[in-house]
């Protein structure tokens, strides 16, 4: 089996180290604050100091060897890191020849350092996971079926089943992130031309089947499908509950957000029933559509965020194990991964429990 190294295990990357070791991997995994891994069977800990980077510890214990090995032809470095502390990971990984799965999520996108990865051999597959992840493969799946889109919209969010007062949130990864989404301007497509939005703009309420009226935002989580899906317009939303996103901009315009405070007021509760739901649609120059839903409760296994955004990184990983040759050097997108293994991802989450509704993904050729 393949030796996997797990920068980043909070919520969602314990969930992946976790599942690849039950899957026979070897985890390495790498964290100031490991201790959602501690006693796991496969499961490497490595322990970081403050402003320690993996990188540097991984380098010199292959230099030191002392029974660590790594094969750069067969192993994969999964960066599940959050916000600017991923991103330096990743710039600095465009320079090793590994292969690279990033779940990190900065203002500052990966494939600025395509040049240079393709220079010095590294392969890095990015945004992996539900959205942006499994919504860029969709959309791109619909691109491939319909030709240049005349609309493209993804909603989604992942918040507690129900109401249930003062924020009705909280956050099942890293609050600096979900900070990030808020304040961060909206690149989307209008009129076939990227434009900028105030973040949290286009507000509007959207009924979520068995849930009821929520409400949806503008966020810049569109990526890379601005340059790789034409169309006439595409958006991305953010959903909560109703008042959340209210009282958020009543706190900024008041000073009253304090990062300490909020990561603490939004702190995630296992006993709090929770789910992640995603809606994918497209609409085709001709009047024809193709509408994708993606819902999870969470299981024994992982909460839902986990679970939907953690096993879209399992399968790219497996892909990418089950095919060396899957990606040349550089840096690649989600939507570059084939129909087949979309496909494959698809019935994977399904088989895992979670929910999708929707055209079947089928190769080009069938």
């Amino acid at each position: 089996m393949a030796n996997i190294h797990c920068f980043g295990v909070g919520l969602v990357g314990s969930y992946v180290a976790e599942k690849l070791a039950k899957s026979g991997h070897n985890v390495h995994a790498y964290d100031p604050q490991p201790f959602r891994v501690f006693g796991i069977p496969g499961v490497e800990v490595h322990h970081l100091e403050k402003d320690e980077n993996p990188i540097d510890l991984m380098l010199d214990m292959i230099v030191h060897q002392d029974g660590f090995e790594f094969n750069p032809l067969q192993d994969i470095v999964v960066n599940m890191l959050p916000g600017d502390i991923g991103h330096s990971s990743t710039t600095a990984l465009a320079e090793l020849p590994w292969r690279t799965v990033d779940l990190s999520f900065s203002e500052f996108t990966p494939d600025r350092d395509d040049d240079k990865a393709k220079e010095y051999g590294a392969r890095i597959l990015w945004d992996t996971g539900i959205a942006p992840g499994l919504s860029n493969m969709l959309l791109s799946r619909a691109y491939d079926e319909m030709g240049p889109l005349e609309k493209g919209e993804v909603r989604v969010g992942g918040n507690p089943t129900g109401p249930t007062g003062g924020w009705n949130y909280m956050a099942p990864f890293s609050p600096i992130d979900v900070i990030a989404e808020y304040t961060r301007p909206a690149r989307v497509i209008r009129g076939s031309e990227l434009v900028t939005l105030p973040a949290l703009s286009e507000r509007h309420e959207i009924e979520v089947n068995e849930k009821g009226t929520m409400e949806a935002f503008l966020t810049d989580g569109l990526r890379s499908v601005l340059n790789t899906i034409p169309a006439e317009e595409l958006s991305e939303y953010t959903v909560r509950w109703p008042g959340h996103i209210q009282m958020f901009i009543n706190k900024t315009e008041n000073a009253e957000i304090d990062l300490e405070r909020i990561t603490a007021e939004w702190q995630y509760n296992e006993k709090t029933p929770e789910f992640t739901w995603m809606e994918v649609f497209a609409q085709g120059r001709d009047g024809t559509s193709m509408r994708w839903t993606v819902q999870d409760h969470g299981s024994d296994d992982g909460h839902s965020m986990a679970r939907s955004t953690g096993l879209v990184t399992i399968c790219c990983i497996e892909e990418w194990l089950n095919d060396p040759e899957m990606l040349p050097p550089g840096v690649h997108p989600p939507e570059a991964m084939s129909p087949e293994s979309v496909r494959r991802i698809v019935s994977r989450l399904v088989e895992e429990g979670v929910e999708i509704q929707g055209p079947i993904i089928t190769p080009p050729d069938q």
